[in-house]
């Protein structure tokens, strides 16, 4: 689901995980086009989680796509936030045009979330 640019921090740093962990997001990104998978493309995850809300800092991180265009970042449960378990996404590293997703969860008690990105080159 394509999503807002609410509670986003710029230049979110990156790290291994966001606080303690216990939850997964994952996906990948291809290029539009030909869906070539895209390697070392920054990906920022925010979410109101067990330990914060979407808003906190904290609550911030980013990680890289590896060779195959996949990510993944460990990260406290998301819990719902205006009725519905949800994450946050973005691909704002300035190559392709930024994009912002919102994937919501099918379950509360789901313990991970996958969300994929196609860019499109600015």
């Amino acid at each position: 689901m394509r999503g807002g640019s609410n509670n986003y921090i710029p230049g979110a740093p990156i790290l291994q995980r966001i606080g303690g962990g216990g939850f997964t997001m994952t996906g990948t990104v291809r290029r539009a086009g030909d869906g070539a998978a895209l390697p070392n493309q920054r990906i920022q995850i925010w979410a109101h989680t067990t330990e914060g809300h979407e808003r906190d800092p904290a609550s911030h991180g980013a990680t890289l796509t590896d060779a195959n265009g996949r990510f993944t970042m460990d990260m406290p449960q998301i819990v719902p936030a205006f009725g519905q378990p949800h994450g946050h996404l973005a691909y704002d590293s300035g190559d392709f045009q930024t994009v912002f997703l919102r994937p919501v969860m099918r379950s509360a008690d789901a313990t991970g979330l996958h969300a994929d990105f196609v860019l499109v080159p600015a």
